[in-house]
């Protein structure tokens, strides 16, 4: 009788490509909570919004031994053709997408078209993904699965490509930086406070530090305008006065010069008046750093609160601009951790409510699918029955429309003859597209899509019309009434 072992099942080669900061955090991140038997690669894409060096440091902190080594030596960006060829000559049983609209669409489709046997081709979107946007099925709709982070987006997916034509393949998946690390990691060192700068290497024997800060989540995007912008800030610097014990932190995604997911227009860091009191600091690098030391983060709507929340952090997102899609925080109805400035000035903060949790990025570990179906299509790929999911688009052009989108995704990473003749065509036409847009805009603007008024701590999160007519957010706070979840930080209490 033979003692030789019998063979165990083959281990699996899953390489993920990412591109931005928000999307090379995700995927990575995703990527570490794989199935064990998986064996792991990481590539970086170079496009237009590549995440810097320093970003991907950040980005790949607290990962498996599996991609350990990335957070101290990100790979180099590669272009799309080098990264094509590399799964050519060796052909890995899955693919994670993960990167912007355009580039995934691009990625997804020379993957179909260039590599065999195909791989199964998984792709999503980081962090908060409510509602749901048809531009993002509309990029990814070639993968065989798409990963969402709770029922309530899943449920919205599904309902928009099913009435879109689409047969539906989305996963569920625990958004994979929302848990409390094991080890805690030493906070960056606060840096000078009108300029963001990278975060210093932590040293190896360092302290952890008191919990003494109040985080704010910036995000390039949300709210858009400069006006609004200058608001936010000025509500920060009000609440660094009243509470001079407090670092108020506006942690930033990038320093100047630094691409993000979501282009920026007005940085925080600039709009921080020169009179702001010495305890509002501006800092960049790992999120995971600054909550180590956080009584509380606030935001508009970054995915940040769910890691805040996660590790039992207060936390607040400001509802003073409504809650409105473009705000992407009408999520957060009925969280327990809606606010506003009167609230962040007096040291206001929610605690998520549980009935809110199970529906939204909190669900028990045990329903997430995404491995088990990924693994599922590596079989069908084994066997040779992996189907090919047709593309949404439906424009025509062949060759040159091909090297118009590849322009369009890569911009000048793309060097290609052909590139260059589409855009030179392709260019007048984008504009005149654009003219027209404006032009209709201005004869019939856009209804904004409004789900609710502010509301506020005080009210339990009912829409508070009374207080709305005091917008000082130094002013003190009338009702101090408590709902069982806010919470003032303990011992910093306004007044």
């Amino acid at each position: 009788m033979s003692d030789t072992p019998a063979p165990g099942p083959a281990r699996r080669l899953v390489v993920g490509i990412v591109d931005t900061d928000s999307f090379a955090k995700w995927g990575a991140h995703l990527l570490s909570a794989a199935p064990a038997a998986w064996s792991l690669e990481l590539l970086v894409v170079d496009t237009p919004r590549t995440a810097s060096t320093a970003q991907l440091r950040a980005a790949f902190r607290g990962l498996d031994d599996r991609l350990a080594p990335l957070a101290s030596a990100p790979p180099a960006a590669l272009t799309v053709d080098t990264i094509v060829e590399r799964l050519r000559h060796e052909p890995p049983d899955a693919v994670l997408v993960s990167t912007i609209g355009p580039v995934a669409e691009l990625l997804i489709e020379e993957v179909h078209r260039r590599v065999g046997p195909r791989p199964v081709v998984l792709t999503g979107l980081p962090g908060i993904s409510f509602p749901a946007k048809w531009k993002g099925v509309f990029s990814r709709a070639r993968a065989d699965l798409f990963v969402l982070h709770s029922h309530r987006e899943v449920r919205a997916y599904e309902e928009l490509a099913t009435e879109n034509g689409v047969e539906p393949a989305f996963a569920l998946a625990t958004l994979p930086f929302a848990a409390r690390p094991t080890q805690p990691t030493p906070p960056t060192r606060p840096t000078r406070r009108t300029r963001p700068t990278p975060p210093t290497p932590p040293t190896p024997d360092a302290a952890p530090r008191q919990r003494d800060s109040v985080v704010f989540a910036a995000q390039p995007s949300v709210p858009e305008s400069e006006a609004d912008r200058a608001r936010v800030t000025g509500w920060l610097v009000d609440t660094a006065r009243r509470h001079p014990s407090w670092r108020v932190v506006v942690k930033t995604r990038a320093v100047a010069g630094e691409q993000q997911t979501h282009r920026e227009t007005f940085p925080y860091a600039e709009l921080v008046p020169t009179d702001a009191p010495p305890n509002l600091v501006v800092e960049t690098g790992p999120m995971a750093d600054h909550l180590d030391r956080a009584v509380a983060l606030v935001t508009i709507s970054s995915t940040a609160v769910l890691e805040a929340a996660a590790r039992g952090i207060p936390a607040l997102t400001l509802t003073d601009f409504g809650i409105a899609r473009p705000l992407i925080n009408e999520v957060f109805v009925g969280s327990g951790l809606e606010g506003d400035a009167v609230d962040l000035v007096d040291g206001r903060f929610g605690r998520v409510r549980a009935d809110w949790m199970t529906d939204n990025y909190f669900h028990p570990s045990a329903d997430d699918d995404w491995a088990d179906r990924a693994e599922a299509l590596m079989e069908s790929r084994d066997a040779g029955l992996l189907v090919d999911r047709p593309s949404v688009r439906r424009s025509h052009g062949g060759v040159l429309r091909r090297a118009w989108e590849r322009k369009n995704a890569l911009g000048a990473a793309d060097r290609s003859a052909l590139g260059i003749v589409a855009t030179v065509m392709g260019t007048p036409v984008r504009t005149a597209k654009r003219l027209l847009r404006r032009v209709r805009r201005v004869l019939a603007p856009p209804v904004p899509t409004v789900i609710g008024a502010p509301t506020s701590q005080r009210t339990g999160g009912v829409t508070d019309r009374g207080q709305r007519a005091r917008t000082e957010p130094g002013l003190p706070s009338v009702d101090r009434a408590r709902d069982g979840q806010q919470e003032l930080v303990a011992g910093r209490d306004a007044g």
